[in-house]
């Protein structure tokens, strides 16, 4: 992420920051709410009578597989009547990025309202393209809390970030869409190749909900809460005043040759995924049975968005770690962590601590340094990993070579480029209930950053993530990380302890993708005073 960025924070601590209002706050703009009626459309017509059928309870199904999740974004558009609301943290401009981007257009040309929220804390060049579809009369497109300055040069950024950082350090992280006010799909996935798992450069293990049923309504609602916040910005205010009145439209020539070269790109590979799109496979197997849906309750967790007021007391509102802690504060024999960034603090140290005391087994999973996506979190986690393990945690580091990829995500192919990286947030509590979404189990998910999950009460989704878990730290494809000290040493060991060509193998040094040099980086990181923003 661009906020963990250490030289910029560590400035920006120096220097302080003074809070403003975003650039475009006195821009009129008109408040919306969701489809009053999805039970005229299609899919709400199927899920209303079946919650009828199912005590008023939700549907769900977990989509495990990053190419399902990109193919089920675009099946969704696709198939929209009236509305699509998206809300994204990251929107990248790549080839998933552009095609999702086309899908909407199509979408808005046939006259579906569609609004899409984005945030500005980690644009790259080429993701101006969503902010383009403004132009299409259709289509709605906003700004969590943006940057004044719209291009991509680093120093600009950085200045601008250093001289407002109170206000700019805050992101929304939430990932949602929803179609129809009737189905929706909600987790841990931004758009873009890395995670939807097609890159092999780049491969960030994630999953989503598939959600139908009376739990979209309340999903709807936070939606419509950041869409109508004071952070949520449209674009149009944020162009210079000349352009205003001139934007290119975005179903043009030079848009239609893009979309012709993206289509091209994805069709020639070993995969044809536009003719994945093309069969409807998985969007109609949710809706026609043949992929079975689990009947659930379920709670929709979400954060205000103004959640550092309300994480200071001067406004009433939603702090999702509440919950979510709460749930894992009552576990009787188990809790399973699956999170990317791994930084407690001492609430969260005590709660672990509390739960090994009443013999609780905890395990985690988390990212390994040769696997790490962001060196100054896991500075943060180097800190904290000895009192993990001594407070009785059995923690587990992803390789990024897997040696096998059942649970994945993935296919063989992808992963043998060897640039496996965990980013989904899972955590199941006593194989009854579990916890998806975006909350990373560290500082800035819990007080920085707006989040957004579901708790499910549903012990047949829990087993399934479980067996996953268990899948993902076989030997040959995690480190299993263990304390070696007998409480005599003045300097208690760690080792990383997995399985290289079927034999165990023991490391007493932190594996690392880089060696000597990649953990010294990790090790002058730790001495920055960062864990407040990781």
């Amino acid at each position: 992420m661009s906020a963990r960025l250490a030289p910029v924070l560590l400035l920006s601590a120096l220097l302080g920051g003074c809070a403003t209002l975003p650039p475009g706050s006195a821009y009129p703009k008109l408040a919306s709410v969701a489809l009053a009626h999805p039970e005229e459309t299609r899919s709400g017509t199927q899920f209303s009578a079946a919650a009828l059928e199912h005590e008023g309870n939700s549907a769900f199904r977990i989509i495990t597989v990053g190419v399902d999740g990109f193919l089920l974004r675009a099946q969704m558009i696709d198939a929209a009547e009236r509305t699509l609301d998206l809300q994204y943290y990251i929107f990248r401009g790549d080839e998933t990025g552009r095609l999702l981007s086309m899908a909407l257009l199509r979408a808005a040309d046939r006259g579906v309202r569609v609004r899409v929220l984005v945030d500005d804390g980690d644009t790259q060049a080429g993701d101006e393209q969503v902010l383009e579809l403004a132009a299409h009369p259709g289509i709605e497109v906003r700004i969590f809390n943006p940057f004044a300055y719209r291009g991509h040069r680093k120093l600009r950024r950085t200045v601008e970030f250093l001289l407002h950082k109170r206000r700019l350090d805050y992101r929304m992280h939430n990932k949602l869409i929803v179609a129809d006010n009737a189905i929706a799909l909600v987790g841990g996935r931004n758009v873009g190749n890395q995670y939807f798992q097609l890159d092999p450069e780049s491969q960030f293990a994630d999953d989503d909900v598939f959600a139908a049923g009376p739990i979209t309504t309340q999903l709807s609602a936070t939606f419509d809460d950041y869409w109508n916040s004071a952070l949520a910005i449209p674009v149009e205010a944020l162009r210079p005043e000349h352009e205003h009145h001139h934007a290119v439209p975005a179903h043009g020539a030079a848009t239609r040759a893009r979309a012709r070269q993206d289509l091209q790109q994805l069709s020639t590979g070993k995969i044809d995924y536009v003719g994945l799109i093309a069969t409807g496979e998985p969007y109609t197997g949710l809706l026609g049975g043949r992929l079975p849906l689990v009947w659930a309750h379920a709670q929709v967790v979400c954060d205000s968005p103004d959640k550092q007021k309300v994480d200071r007391g001067t406004l009433a509102g939603i702090l999702m770690r509440e919950p979510v802690s709460r749930a894992a504060s009552e576990v009787r024999s188990e809790l399973l962590l699956v999170t990317p960034y791994l930084v407690p603090a001492k609430p969260e140290l005590r709660m672990l601590s509390e739960l090994h005391a009443r013999q609780v087994r905890i395990r985690i999973l988390t990212n390994s340094l040769e696997s790490a996506p962001d060196l100054a979190a896991h500075s943060g986690y180097a800190r904290q990993r000895l009192p993990l393990v001594k407070t009785g945690v059995e923690l587990y580091e992803v390789r990024a070579q897997l040696a096998n990829t059942r649970g994945s995500g993935q296919s063989t192919a992808v992963s043998r480029s060897g640039n496996y990286a965990l980013h989904g947030k899972m955590y199941v509590f006593d194989r009854e209930r579990l916890f998806m979404g975006s909350m990373n189990f560290d500082q800035r998910s819990m007080h920085i950053n707006t989040e957004i999950g579901l708790i499910i009460d549903s012990p047949e989704l829990a087993s399934q993530t479980a067996a996953r878990f268990a899948n993902m730290v076989q030997p040959g494809n995690s480190y299993a990380v263990v304390w070696e000290g007998d409480g005599a040493e003045s300097a208690p060991r760690l080792s990383w302890r997995t399985e290289e060509n079927g034999k165990p193998v023991s490391y007493r040094h932190e594996p690392a993708r880089g060696g000597n040099w990649q953990r010294f980086k990790v090790w002058l990181l730790t001495w920055l005073p960062l864990s407040g923003e990781l």
